[in-house]
């Protein structure tokens, strides 16, 4: 059995057991020469804009040449290394993956962060998961009375443009959503109360992640495991495809566009969120997301930490920029 058959039908096994998800999210790069040609079913079509499950590998006709990408990592380590030399920032993270063929480059992709918001995304997808097992959840009423005293971490450098309105009542999946769509720690804090625990529990540890606690450190999460997040949705691998759908479709509306988004033109999608750290003298500012490149969409996650929240917030948008530039020059 030659090689891409063999690539080819470890990519169906994988999609077709529960079994194998945790090896799915950690898979590393496959050299595109290994790769059959991947029929997708969704993405970009009539039913689905933002995900694009993987549903089958064509092994008995002609094989589709896949345009590789040149490397350009050397060009991202050298912007990096400038930041930090001239003191933009004390600690850039980045991870880049091609989402058509799955190639990808870390840099310091092991170094530990502390996710802040970043951690609403694994919340939304408890919660469409938790619909998809008891159908109607999402539709639960619940009321905000008055603001909540929040603890110290929860301070937000970057504050949610609306926010819930005393004495009315809210939807779970409004909560979620302004939760994503405007970083509101009191929608965020709403909808985990409704939450099942051990649900929200086993959400973080299929994907590797710490379920955070009173003892978990400040700083413990790495931009890699982060990542997968947003992998899974893109390929409908862990929510059916409708939840996979409008947990990405909620990513796109995400109101703060100076990070990621910036970096790339104002017509091109993107399904992203954000995370901060404000408190004290080490701030922290993260963006990971899906820029929807017309048929090269790729992901891209950012995470950096200083002492200035704007200039932490402008060393993304220059990396998501080079990426872009060089994403576009190698499609044309």
């Amino acid at each position: 059995m030659n090689r891409m058959l063999k690539n080819c039908l470890s990519w169906v096994l994988v999609f077709i057991s529960g079994v194998a998800f945790m090896w799915l999210i950690q898979l590393d790069s496959i050299p595109l020469a290994q790769l059959a040609q991947q029929q997708r079913g969704g993405g970009g079509g009539a039913d689905y804009e933002f995900i694009n499950p993987l549903l089958e590998c064509e092994v008995g006709g002609d094989l589709v040449e896949f345009k590789e990408l040149k490397s350009f990592k050397n060009k991202v380590v050298a912007l990096t290394e400038k930041l930090i030399k001239v003191g933009d920032a004390n600690h850039i993270s980045i991870y880049f993956r091609d989402l058509n063929n799955g190639p990808w480059f870390g840099i310091n992709e092991r170094e530990v962060y502390a996710p802040g918001s970043l951690l609403k995304v694994p919340l939304m997808i408890t919660a469409f998961r938790q619909e998809e097992l008891t159908p109607g959840f999402l539709n639960k009423s619940v009321a905000y009375e008055k603001p909540l005293k929040l603890p110290k971490e929860y301070h937000q450098d970057i504050k949610p443009r609306i926010s819930l309105e005393t004495g009315k009542s809210y939807s779970i999946e409004e909560l979620v959503r302004r939760a994503i769509v405007y970083s509101d720690n009191n929608a965020v804090t709403m909808a985990s109360k409704e939450l099942n625990p051990a649900l929200f529990n086993k959400v973080h540890n299929d994907f590797g992640v710490v379920f955070p606690d009173e003892k978990t450190p400040e700083n413990y999460i790495t931009i890699k495991n982060y990542a997968s997040f947003f992998r899974v949705l893109f390929n409908s691998s862990y929510l059916g495809r409708y939840s996979s759908e409008k947990a990405l479709k909620i990513l796109s509306e995400v109101d703060f566009q100076d990070a990621l988004a910036a970096g790339v033109p104002r017509n091109i999608k993107i399904a992203h969120k954000f995370g901060e750290r404000g408190v004290d003298k080490d701030k922290q500012i993260h963006d990971c997301g899906i820029i929807y490149y017309p048929g090269h969409p790729y992901l891209l996650c950012v995470m950096n930490r200083g002492s200035n929240i704007t200039i932490l917030t402008q060393n993304i948008a220059k990396i998501s920029k080079l990426i872009y530039q060089e994403i576009d020059k190698q499609s044309k």
